[in-house]
């Protein structure tokens, strides 16, 4: 399926699930969603992340509806702590079967979103890697002086945004000496097409949601 596809099937999910007041609904989709996750081969260890890391707030909203709710107040520990849990899953669905990079060039393609935004997040994205190093080169001088950074210091926020601020210039020169012109046609090399099936299948999915939804499940 196209990824701004995707993107906008999940978003309309996970929206109207705000408002479903279904404990079978969230665990139908955590089960559906974790099925299409171990057929696309997804490692289990991302897996297992998705489950062990929303333990304690999950566990903290539980009993939280436990301890002080009031009316049915089991039922809505469930179905808030389902809620979390259905939420993850769908953004596991998204984040380890999408790419960035085909996302943002079919937002660009498909739906115009602004080129200059689409590099300028791009490049963010490609930075990162960077940063990282960046920071632990910061770390590994201040030890050399003597000086130990956490985190929290200010030290580095105020150089990693000095670098940011070079990098910046950098990219932006580098696009204009590779012909980037901000409010020219611009030709591509892929091409993010939606086939018809993917509207097909998106509408497929969405029924099929609609139909547990509004079947009123407990």
């Amino acid at each position: 399926m196209n990824s701004s596809i995707k993107l906008l099937l999940v978003l309309l999910m996970s929206f109207e699930l705000a408002f479903v007041q279904s404990i079978t609904v969230n665990i139908s989709v955590i089960v559906l969603g974790m099925s299409y996750l171990l057929a696309k081969k997804v490692k289990l260890q991302k897996l297992l992340l998705l489950i062990i890391i929303p333990i304690i707030p999950v566990a903290s909203t539980w009993s939280s509806f436990y301890v002080n709710g009031t009316g049915d107040f089991i039922h809505s520990a469930w179905l808030l702590s389902s809620r979390i849990y259905a939420y993850i899953i769908l953004g596991g669905i998204f984040s380890f079967t999408t790419s960035i990079n085909d996302l943002l060039s079919s937002l660009e393609q498909n739906w115009h979103m602004p080129s200059k935004f689409v590099y300028g997040t791009l490049g963010a994205f490609n930075f990162a890697p960077r940063v990282r190093n960046s920071i632990l080169q910061i770390k590994t001088a201040a030890l050399m002086r003597g000086e130990t950074l956490h985190i929290w210091s200010p030290q580095i926020f105020f150089k990693a945004i000095l670098l940011s601020l070079r990098w910046s210039d950098n990219l932006s020169r580098a696009m204009q000496s590779h012909g980037y012109a901000e409010n020219n046609v611009r030709t591509h090399y892929r091409k993010q097409r939606i086939p018809a099936w993917n509207w097909v299948l998106f509408i497929t999915i969405f029924g099929v949601f609609q139909f547990i939804v509004f079947k009123k499940l407990p």
